[in-house]
């Protein structure tokens, strides 16, 4: 497919995305199953374009003047990767495959490329219902962070301490070029174009045999941050699909014990295969049946008990761009409700001296330090470690995270502006009484 041809495409992927308010990946998938004389290369560079319009949807939309598909996807052209009004026209010639030619308005408004007098959401291509909730996290910096949040994400890898070390791990990926993560002991970094493929990381050696899982490093500085120590008794209460799991696990170095439950199998399925590739033998995986609760064994046991809190994904917008203008204030209202009960069961499987660690990848204080307040109220025999103490676990990296990380009382935020990371909040409580 040619260039012209591609960017055709896109704006048929992205009117769909609109149309139908689904998930970009499955738009996607089904455009391919259509256009099966695409390449994986075309299809690569379609996405690249889907995702990146998503990612500038707002700024591109005031540059242009409009909302449409074709506007948000030249004004992601201009604004985002930064071609000339002519290149652009050359793409929109209006020949076979091609989009339509520049009106004199689309010409004019690419020649600009204004956003002068654009409000902070625009500038910070998020929705404008959450204006208020980032100006409360970030303030005047919210347009700065919410940018940082549409840009791309590179791909992260955790190397499992299990099977080997960092350096061992990156000559085994080096075609890739990996670079070692800033912050985590345990990252590689993979930057990918835009416009390319991504690694096929699951069929390289290094993945099947464990040695590798594909984790962004803020998620892997959450892990590290619960202070999980080998010989402890921990308990993963919303595992999912093990990421976090797996991360305790090496921290853990195969002793004490490691349980990882989640309130849907479903979601718990993938973690028996991981486990096995990683070669962690202290885990045990509890699968709920029903309603039962499955961890009363385990009552006043625990060490730490880790929630990965089901949250609304506001600080994943750059691996999730379309999520961003799919979440609505329902959703925010369920997830905190969530997030306080799950709060809540973990407190009876704490014991006296022991911990609990809330993280969320969120960057709305509804979801973190709110709901921290909230926790302490309802169970003053929890108190708040403070933040700079959490932020020992990383060493002689913690002085300059220290100064990088958003903190509080109730707790530290990463975000993609601040740490290079993924948003990504953490807080640890002990259970003083």
């Amino acid at each position: 497919m040619t260039p012209a041809a591609r960017l055709s495409a896109a704006i048929e992927a992205l009117a769909d995305i609109a149309e139908r308010r689904r998930p970009a990946a499955q738009a996607l998938k089904d455009w391919g199953l259509s256009h099966r004389f695409a390449g994986s290369g075309d299809r690569a560079a379609i996405a690249g374009l889907v995702y990146d319009a998503l990612r500038r949807r707002a700024s591109s939309a005031w540059i242009m003047g409009a909302e449409t598909p074709r506007a948000v996807l030249l004004g992601m052209l201009r604004h985002e990767r930064g071609l000339e009004p002519e290149a652009i026209a050359k793409l929109c010639d209006g020949g076979r495959f091609a989009p339509a030619p520049l009106s004199d308005d689309e010409h004019a408004r690419l020649r600009a490329a204004s956003l002068d007098g654009a409000p902070p959401y625009v500038l910070g291509d998020y929705p404008e219902w959450l204006e208020d909730k980032l100006a409360a996290t970030f303030g005047d910096e919210r347009a700065a962070e919410g940018a940082a949040l549409s840009s791309r994400a590179p791909l992260d890898l955790r190397v499992n301490t299990l099977k080997g070390d960092r350096g061992e791990a990156g000559e085994a990926l080096d075609e890739f070029k990996p670079q070692d993560t800033r912050w985590s002991p345990w990252g590689l970094r993979i930057v990918v174009a835009p416009d390319a493929k991504s690694p096929a990381i699951h069929a390289e050696p290094a993945f099947l045999k464990g040695q590798i899982e594909i984790q962004d490093e803020g998620s892997q500085l959450a892990a590290l941050l619960t202070g999980a120590k080998p010989g402890e008794q921990v308990i993963d209460l919303c595992a999912g699909a093990g990421g976090k799991t797996l991360a305790l696990a090496t921290m853990m170095a195969d002793r004490g014990q490691l349980y990882a439950t989640d309130t849907d199998k479903r979601r718990l399925a993938p973690i028996h295969e991981r486990l096995e590739r990683s070669g962690a033998r202290n885990v045990q995986v509890r699968t709920p049946r029903g309603d039962a609760e499955i961890l009363t064994d385990l009552t006043g046991h625990a060490d730490l008990v880790l929630i990965d809190a089901p949250c609304t994904g506001t600080g994943a917008w750059r691996r999730n761009p379309d999520a961003k203008w799919r979440v609505r204030p329902g959703a925010l209202a369920e997830r905190l409700k969530d997030q306080a009960e799950t709060l809540d069961r973990a407190v009876p499987l704490v014991k006296p001296g022991g911990r609990i660690a809330y993280v969320t990848c969120s960057v709305l204080d509804d979801e973190n330090g709110a709901q921290v307040k909230a926790f302490v109220a309802r169970h003053p025999e929890f108190a708040i470690l403070p933040p700079a103490d959490v932020m020992n676990a990383l060493g002689e990296r913690a002085f300059l995270f220290r100064r990088a990380v958003l903190t509080s009382t109730e707790g530290l935020l990463m975000t993609p502006r601040r740490t290079d990371t993924d948003g990504f909040f953490v807080s640890v409580l002990r259970r003083t009484g």
